[in-house]
């Protein structure tokens, strides 16, 4: 057995021990509307607490998680945890918010999902509309028509389907006219390119254009600097995330970045422009 063997070895039977022990925790990062960078979300990020490497990042677990079935009990954690946080946060005065969780295409093919989220919902008292589960491009795509019905019921209960990353795979656009869509989330690499490079700026453009034409929510995730996010602003992407207006927060410090006052910004000139836009 090889070295690196050896260490995924480790590494697996490290990461059982961390779901026994709850060695995790979450980090969120803030989603705010481009035209004032008012804050209307956050993204629930999870981290491994390891006890001699020290804090991990989920693509330095994930990734074995998902090969040993381990991604099931910590992403029912990571759902469950982060529903309580917001509901916390609602009891303690901050605006309501929804918090989004990313979809693990196993936990979604686990028997009895949908009940799952039904109940971790109504034992930590979180209304379904605070919820935002995020679905990758290949789950959509990959997930055979007798299986839609979960995300139909999902729907049902209120909760707001996202899928993350999108932009890429247009060869199976047609899938995600049947998905019950409430958000688009325009993927980063495209974001990174913005506002000059021309491929970048189209795409950004026709997702956002695609968007209103569906009447579903877009989010530009990746922004980092203020040309991205003035770019954005232009083509009325209305959300967006990143670390130019934050990275993400430990629960205490997240709750400290929500409750500053809102930046002065130009809002009631933008949301004037965008009725007389609409209207014309």
């Amino acid at each position: 057995m090889d070295h690196e063997d050896t260490a995924q070895r480790g590494l697996e039977a490290d990461l059982r021990d961390a779901v026994r022990l709850e060695q995790f925790e979450l980090h969120y990062q803030p989603q705010v509307r481009t035209s004032n960078g008012q804050v209307i979300g956050m993204e629930a990020l999870i981290r491994w607490a390891h006890p001699a490497r020290g804090l991990l990042s989920p693509a330095e677990f994930i990734p074995v998680a998902e090969k040993n079935g381990l991604i099931v009990p910590i992403a029912e954690w990571v759902l469950r945890t982060a529903c309580a946080q917001n509901r916390a946060w609602q009891k303690a005065g901050l605006p309501h918010l929804k918090v989004a969780v990313n979809l693990s295409a196993l936990q979604f093919r686990q028997t009895g999902f949908v009940g799952l989220v039904s109940r971790i919902l109504h034992e930590t008292g979180l209304e379904p509309s605070f919820l935002d589960l995020e679905v990758t491009k290949s789950l959509v795509a990959g997930t055979p028509e007798s299986m839609m019905t979960r995300f139909n019921e999902l729907r049902a209960l209120g909760i707001m389907l996202s899928i993350d990353d999108f932009g890429t795979g247009y060869s199976t656009f047609g899938h995600f006219m049947n998905f019950p869509l409430d958000q688009l989330k325009i993927d980063r690499a495209f974001v990174q390119g913005l506002p000059d490079n021309v491929a970048a700026a189209a795409t950004a453009r026709a997702i956002v254009s695609m968007g209103s034409s569906l009447g579903v929510r877009v989010m530009a995730l990746g922004v980092e600097n203020r040309y991205q996010a003035d770019f954005l602003k232009s083509i009325w992407c209305e959300y967006a995330q990143g670390f130019f207006y934050s990275k993400p927060l430990p629960a205490d410090a997240f709750l400290a970045w929500a409750k500053k006052p809102m930046p002065d910004a130009t809002a009631a000139t933008y949301d004037e422009s965008r009725k007389s836009r609409l209207a014309a």
